[in-house]
């Protein structure tokens, strides 16, 4: 099986996700949606808000009336709420037990939220309540994990990272410098 195709089988896309949440808050903000209306909540164009809906329309996600109100179907809604879903557990597993930042753990839990599969948000929510019922010595665990020296020996024989093509951890990038992010944002 070739593994890396399976990217390509998501339900739905990260912006299509996006539009889909749009609607929804802003069905349950003001009753209704229009395309201007999403066009800002996303700060991108009308034109590419409408773009975006046709295939989410065609698939049956989203419907609009006569008014031109967009609001999601039964099924655009329970996709919702699973992305909403998978976002909420992603970040709880990694601020809770992971101990990411915050804003972090937010930024990739976004990242993540479609591409999760059913199965393994199921797997982490269950992991996330297991946790909240150990008893309190074996927490200690995730605290002695927070305070963990995560440096490497180089010694193959001693650490679980290192193998014949080197530390896995030498093979990711240091954090860069924070800096302004690139907008991609149509005008």
């Amino acid at each position: 099986m070739d593994i890396w195709k399976e990217f390509e089988q998501n339900e739905i896309t990260h912006s299509a996700a996006h539009h889909l949440m749009a609607i929804d808050d802003l069905v349950a903000r003001y009753g209704y949606a229009r395309v201007s209306d999403i066009a800002r909540e996303l700060h991108i164009t009308r034109g590419s808000v409408s773009i975006s809906l046709k295939p989410l329309k065609e698939a049956g996600l989203v419907l609009q009336d006569a008014n031109r109100h967009v609001k999601l179907s039964e099924d655009g809604q329970g996709l919702v709420r699973a992305i909403k879903a998978k976002r909420e557990i992603m970040r709880r597993l990694l601020t809770e037990v992971l101990g990411c930042t915050a804003e972090q753990a937010e930024i990739d839990a976004c990242k993540t939220e479609h591409l999760v599969s059913n199965d393994v948000a199921r797997r982490a929510m269950s992991f996330l309540r297991f946790i909240a019922k150990i008893p309190a010595p074996a927490r200690d665990f995730f605290s002695a994990w927070r305070n963990f020296d995560p440096s490497c020996s180089h010694e193959p024989a001693q650490c679980a990272s290192c193998g014949e093509t080197g530390c896995l951890q030498d093979q990711l990038p240091s954090p860069p410098a924070p800096q302004a992010p690139i907008s991609l944002t149509t005008r």
